[in-house]
């Protein structure tokens, strides 16, 4: 095999641990690689709040047209920054298996604060999911807008005075950086696809797709793609407080999923079962029931603060 695989990656420290893993592997099989180091949108503006960016797959979009223009062979991704529906002519080539899917919160100090209710919580996060579920949980804190890479939002959790941050718990475990006194936030419903790596290369290129296939992790592709068909149905974005997780449980996909409006105060939820082989449909299924229960009416209201 004299083809060298050429990664694509974002220069961030979590975003080369990813595609270093995927290095390794495609090595392992054989296959000579080399990373590209491409710098996207959302690592140049580090300071308006994504949900103002607007942009779908601004992390991903420089990677995109370095793909196209064959300037990389494959691209590797955090799958929730990937736009449901991906550029004309890329395809997802295989999902990882996932890691942790879990939100974490990352006290500046202890979580003393959480229980005393004469305390101004201040919280720092630039999702609007983990916002909108925060404040769900604890209405009244003032949140504040956290953008950066990993390193640097755990600085500045230490350089502000606020009481913590939310991290996403697989973004600090693999390059070893979760804080002893984190917390898992176990009623915080993730992003959907949260905790997985997706790889993606052009449709045309049959040499990619092989090397890629056996990388793929089954169960991993079929729970996200339930998670993004939720998504796409629901049309949300990162402006759009959505969320949604599958996994297979004893041989049966559990899924839920939830919208809630921007500040917190109203939530739409769903829960649905289904036999493995009955995926194909759960995310759309699931949309369609949440929307007709509730959920349309947020949707149309935040669609109108936009």
């Amino acid at each position: 095999m004299d083809k060298i695989i050429k990664i694509g990656t974002r220069e961030s420290e979590l975003a080369v641990w990813q595609a270093t893993n995927v290095k390794n592997r495609l090595q392992d099989r054989g296959f000579p690689t080399e990373l590209v180091f491409i710098k996207s949108e959302g690592d140049t503006d580090l300071q308006t709040p994504l949900y103002e960016i607007g942009v779908q797959g601004i992390f991903t979009k420089a990677l995109d047209i370095a793909l196209l223009k064959g300037s990389i062979d494959i691209a590797v991704h955090s799958m929730k920054d990937v736009p449901t529906a991906m550029a004309k002519g890329i395809v997802q080539a295989a999902v990882l298996p996932r890691a942790s899917y879990k939100d974490l919160l990352v006290p500046k100090t202890d979580t003393a604060f959480l229980d005393d209710t004469s305390v101004d919580q201040l919280i720092a996060t630039s999702s609007i999911r983990r916002k909108a579920q925060w404040l769900n949980k604890y209405p009244g804190t003032v949140l504040e807008n956290l953008r950066g890479n990993v390193n640097t939002r755990l600085r500045k959790v230490n350089e502000n005075n606020w009481h913590g941050a939310i991290f996403a718990a697989a973004g600090l475990e693999r390059i070893g950086l979760r804080p002893a006194n984190a917390i898992e936030l176990d009623w915080m419903l993730p992003a959907p696809a949260q905790g997985a790596i997706v790889i993606a290369c052009r449709a045309d290129d049959t040499f990619a797709l092989d090397a890629c296939a056996p990388l793929n992790d089954v169960n991993t592709a079929m729970c996200t793609k339930i998670e993004r068909d939720f998504l796409r149905a629901l049309m949300g974005g990162c402006a759009t407080p959505i969320s949604a997780l599958a996994q297979v449980i004893n041989n049966e996909i559990v899924f839920e999923g939830n919208i809630l409006s921007t500040d917190g105060v109203r939530k739409v939820s769903v829960s649905k079962k289904a036999a493995v082989e009955a995926y194909e449909t759960l995310g759309t299924d699931a949309a369609e029931e949440l929307l007709a229960n509730g959920g349309k009416a947020i949707l149309h209201e935040i669609r109108n603060e936009q």
